[in-house]
């Protein structure tokens, strides 16, 4: 079968033939219906060979960690799901065992790190290949009727704002501000998930007046560039300095001094890109009561949450599909910021 694979440190990824997984007992194989490429692949195939070895992840090894199938084989002992049967891929593996894991939440499984459980596509074969291995049918999530490829991105684009927001979801009440950092990928699903779920008024900032413009369709109150003026410009659209939370999906220096600005009190700072830019805490380097936080990913339940909203038309991603011969483009596309939303590669 073809895979889209990284094989090289520094080098960009390569379409392959390898050979068709089988499943072992326990195992699900997944005929792939969508595949999703994401700035966190673009991050690890961004690092140097000292970091990519601290990492641990094999080479060569098939990127994506979104993806969406068809169950096309059970491995031995497999109960709960049935051949045909079309499914989104949870991907925050966990060990299913621990007290986070029990609720639901393997993306912060407490024995993950020792067990050398890693995401499918960060750590071991991922979804941009024809078929792919699931190790449990924990992980799979009913899809119904909804389109694979209009909705796998929603899988990390969908389920990372979501389970971010949540964490603020008792601060953005009527009255309260929002703002997204960074309308891209993620930044314009964030958009809507907090227009579907709460009253707060959203403001979108971006470099690019192109995803602003995304930013105001999918539902931004206000839009504005991210630069040094847009804490004037939000102050005058809302009548004071500071926000009630800030959702920076960058996280470089700019953008967390930014959000760091817009901070007052009670404020949150939710820190969900993967830059590399730091902040300080503390209760002479912040507001009183403010908070900076830092979610990872997001859990089962709340997957199936964000596809529910998904079904009943309150959540949408903005996607560009890449057949898997031009997934390597996708990937410059990805690195150089000319995609409008999300790269899907349909197999």
């Amino acid at each position: 079968m073809k895979a889209l694979q990284y094989v090289k440190v520094g080098s960009a990824p390569e379409i392959r033939e390898v050979p068709t997984p089988e499943p072992g007992p326990g195992q699900v194989r997944l005929k792939v219906t969508a595949a999703g490429a994401c700035h966190s692949d673009s991050f690890v195939m961004g690092l140097s060979e000292d970091d990519y070895a601290a990492f641990g992840y094999p080479l060569p090894m098939t990127l994506g960690h979104e993806g969406a199938g068809i169950v096309d084989a059970l491995g031995e002992g497999v109960a709960g799901v049935s051949v045909g049967d079309a499914v989104a891929v949870y991907g925050p593996w966990g060990c299913g065992r621990c007290y986070q894991c029990a609720q639901g939440k393997e993306n912060y499984c407490e024995r993950a790190g020792e067990l050398g459980i890693t995401p499918p596509g960060l750590g071991r074969d991922g979804s941009m290949a024809e078929y792919m291995l699931i190790d449990d049918p924990r992980f799979l999530v009913p899809l119904g009727d909804l389109d694979p490829v209009k909705n796998v991105a929603l899988t990390d684009a969908g389920l990372t704002p979501y389970h971010a927001i949540r964490g603020s979801l008792g601060k953005l009440v009527p009255g309260s501000t929002a703002v997204v950092i960074g309308t891209g990928g993620l930044g314009h699903v964030a958009i809507q998930i907090l227009r579907a779920l709460t009253p707060a008024t959203v403001i979108a900032l971006d470099v690019s007046d192109e995803k602003l413009a995304l930013a105001s369709e999918v539902g931004a109150h206000h839009a504005f560039l991210s630069n040094d003026d847009a804490p004037d410009e939000i102050a005058r659209a809302i009548g004071r300095p500071t926000v009630t939370a800030v959702f920076d999906f960058v996280a470089i220096q700019p953008t967390i001094d930014l959000g760091a600005r817009l901070s007052g009190v009670e404020s949150d700072v939710v820190l969900v890109g993967v830059g590399a830019g730091k902040t300080d805490v503390g209760m002479l380097a912040r507001p009183y009561d403010a908070t900076v936080r830092a979610p990872y990913w997001g859990s089962r339940p709340e997957l199936m949450d964000v596809l529910q909203l998904a079904r009943t038309g309150q959540v949408s991603v903005e996607t560009e599909t890449f057949s898997l011969d031009e997934a390597p483009e996708a990937y410059r596309r990805l690195h150089e910021g000319s995609l409008r939303g999300r790269a899907v590669i349909v197999p």
